[in-house]
């Protein structure tokens, strides 16, 4: 496993862990799917996915946003890296479109 792999998967498991238990916002049934850090340290994308509709999730964007700081600081003490990246959080739209997708064969069927 590449370096880079396990970098991320630590990260992915930090952040999960942070905002399980340390975040204190109402971030609903939110789930870290991946992480993506740049080869040049600059940016660390926290994928996630989360269970509700629109509203649920600007909620839980903008909780996301607010807690960005504390979750990088808290990446810093726990993962050992030159450089912490900047932070940034996107919502992974693959389950709601395999969703969407079920529903339709259902449909069909």
């Amino acid at each position: 496993m590449p370096k880079s792999d396990r970098l991320e998967t630590l990260i992915q498991r930090v952040v999960a862990d942070v905002i399980a238990h340390e975040v204190k916002d109402d971030l609903g049934f939110i789930t870290v799917t991946g992480v993506k850090v740049t080869n040049e340290l600059s940016f660390m994308y926290v994928y996630y996915s989360l269970l509700g509709d629109e509203e649920r999730l600007k909620k839980t964007h903008d909780a996301l946003e607010r807690a960005k700081g504390f979750i990088k600081n808290q990446i810093a003490l726990r993962v050992k890296m030159r450089k912490v990246p900047e932070l940034v959080f996107r919502y992974d739209k693959a389950e709601a479109q395999g969703r969407k997708i079920d529903d339709l064969i259902r449909k069909i069927n």
